[in-house]
């Protein structure tokens, strides 16, 4: 006579609850990666963002660390290494300034007059960042990402 492999008879009393569960935090990449970053931005992200120009020319390290968790709560299936490298936007502090930038490397802002020399890789968006359809351009090193006031998201790539 046959033996089963399974007994069918016993019933599991293993119950699960979210203690039990081991959740292992999945890297993306490829794909999947490039879907994500596509994604429509929130408006507390899109709101973030916008507020570089408030603080003035200066800004405060709790200011700096406020948009920085911003980032981190917009995506935070993605290791750090894998955000934007800057953030690039129109200023609007006036004349001499063009543009602001975040610098996710070094944690600073920095605006920038008219003219004035750049870092290489954010000075890559700087002419899309004064198109008028667009709040901001993140800047990733293998592409640019240009961010609308409603959180939709153009991809340029190289």
């Amino acid at each position: 006579m046959r033996r089963p492999i399974i007994n069918t008879n016993q019933k599991n009393n293993l119950k699960v609850t979210p203690s039990t569960v081991n959740r292992c935090k999945v890297e993306l990449s490829g794909v999947a990666l490039e879907k994500r970053l596509r994604q429509k931005r929130s408006q507390e992200y899109v709101q973030a963002m916008t507020k570089l120009d408030t603080g003035g020319v200066t800004y405060s390290k709790s200011s700096i660390d406020e948009l920085l968790q911003a980032i981190h709560n917009e995506f935070p299936e993605l290791e750090p290494y894998q955000y934007p490298v800057g953030i690039i936007a129109k200023c609007y502090l006036g004349h001499p300034f063009e543009v602001h930038t975040l610098d996710l490397k070094l944690d600073i802002i920095n605006h920038y007059k008219k003219g004035e020399a750049m870092p290489q890789l954010l000075d890559r968006g700087r002419g899309l960042a004064l198109h008028p359809s667009y709040e901001f351009i993140e800047i990733f090193s293998d592409s640019l990402r240009a961010v609308t006031n409603n959180g939709d998201v153009s991809v340029i790539k190289g």
